[in-house]
């Protein structure tokens, strides 16, 4: 710690002892201003940030809580020191309830008075720490829990996360795989009075069976091979916040017991210990499974069922979410790319078995491929038209017969040279191939 250096302001009206701090101080390294007066003090704090100021209590002019008072309004991440000759009960007490850090009475070792320094610096240091930390979740918060869509039945979702947020009720969110379900946990979260701390999630199907019950309540140092050390386990880091467990079907029906116990009376105990700790934690589980037939089939415990179902949230998969697709598209689109009318009438058409989920991934994988405007060639072969089956008598069935029969041709004649042909025919191998699809020309 000696190695830590700081900008500290003294002010004392008492000439001898102040020149002998500013001394030691600036003898150790450290960036030292000294003003005699509360006022000096103030303008001093009105013009740089310090780190520390060391006051003394009974200054002329303004008193040492009024000196406190104003310093901590113009920067309230500066830690005060009071030093006074006079150490009263009185002093102590009140001036830690205006924020001071330390009080010190006169006289002491200067060491003594540089060590509880840097105390009130790594104070700082944790509290600006924790600030940066707040915001960070603060903003992660905000951008995942940002839902788009207007359809009826994700108007729906809306007003039920409304009214299901503020309370501490469970809540089990159902859908398909990619339908957004972890999004939903996130508003619930934000919608409730736990929003100040941070959201835990698990997902029961990322984990190996037995490290479920580790993960979830935490273990004790030698409970099993490899626990050097006690760790705690989700319940106790969300506890005052919300728990989102994913994926509930896959947890392991051995295991179940012990999570109903958490969510009834909010008890629990470690792998490998016998004492009982109590956590408040709200539940938001999710699930792609049926659980009501898992229970029915013995896989899921029905009283567990029942209680994290207290309200049950459906998610519609996207197929089923009508012009949601095209506000979607539009909303993960990055900025300075376009969709050719064809490619976006093929993604607004598509049926999307992996939801919001691969909705995403597909405009991604278009962005990196494309230059500015996506076109079909862009997307995956899966969004190719059906062939034309149109007859070939008409003169577009005969178009369409000929480009076929050309496509076939030069392929023939370059022996299946994919490269060669593309290269003849003017197009990127990439449409060929989706030419011969088309056509239903073999590889």
């Amino acid at each position: 710690m000696r190695n830590e250096t700081f900008e500290i302001l003294f002010v004392d009206d008492d000439s001898d002892f102040a020149a002998g701090c500013v001394r030691w101080f600036q003898k150790n390294g450290h960036r030292v201003t000294h003003t005699s007066s509360g006022q000096d003090g103030i303008g001093q704090c009105e013009k740089r940030d310090f780190e520390i100021a060391v006051l003394d209590w009974n200054l002329p002019g303004l008193s040492g809580l009024e000196l406190v008072q104003r310093m901590r309004d113009i920067n309230p991440e500066t830690e005060i020191i009071v030093l006074t000759g006079e150490g009263t009960i009185e002093n102590a007490v009140e001036s830690m309830r205006r924020g001071v850090f330390d009080f010190l009475s006169k006289p002491f070792p200067m060491a003594e008075l540089e060590r509880r320094c840097l105390g009130a610096l790594e104070r700082r240091k944790l509290r600006k720490e924790n600030a940066q930390l707040r915001e960070v979740i603060d903003r992660t918060n905000r951008h995942t829990a940002k839902m788009i869509g207007e359809c009826e039945t994700m108007r729906k979702v809306f007003r039920l996360i409304d009214r299901v947020a503020p309370t501490d009720n469970p809540v089990l969110i159902q859908g398909e795989s990619g339908t957004g379900k972890e999004l939903v946990a996130q508003a619930i979260h934000q919608g409730s009075t736990r929003a100040k701390y941070p959201m835990v999630t698990v997902n029961c199907a990322a984990l190996p069976e037995q490290l479920v019950e580790s993960e979830l309540f935490g273990h004790e140092k030698g409970s099993f091979t490899g626990a050097t050390a006690a760790k705690p386990g989700l319940f106790e880091v969300a506890d005052n916040s919300t728990l989102f467990i994913d994926e509930i079907g896959e947890m392991p029906l051995a295991l179940q017991p012990k999570l109903l116990r958490v969510l009834e009376d909010g008890s629990m105990r470690r792998v490998g210990s016998e004492k009982e700790r109590r956590v408040d934690v709200r539940i938001v589980a999710a699930t792609n499974r049926n659980l009501k037939q898992e229970v029915e089939e013995g896989r899921f415990r029905e009283d567990l069922y029942y209680r994290i179902n207290v309200l049950i949230l459906d998610l519609p998969p996207l197929r089923e979410r009508g012009n949601d697709v095209g506000l979607l598209i539009d909303y993960f689109l990055a900025e300075g790319y376009e969709l050719a009318e064809d490619a976006r009438s093929a993604l607004e058409s598509y049926d999307w078995p992996g939801n919001i989920r691969q909705l995403i991934n597909t405009i991604k994988r278009a962005q990196i491929l494309s230059d500015d405007v996506i076109t079909m060639d862009d997307l995956p072969d899966e969004f190719e038209p059906p062939p034309n089956d149109s007859d070939s008598s008409s003169p577009e069935g005969s178009l369409i017969a000929l480009q076929r029969q050309h496509i076939a041709e030069v392929l023939e004649r370059e022996k299946g040279n994919k490269s060669a042909a593309a290269r003849i025919l003017g197009v990127e191998r990439r449409k060929l191939h989706r030419m011969m699809k088309q056509h239903g020309i073999a590889e």
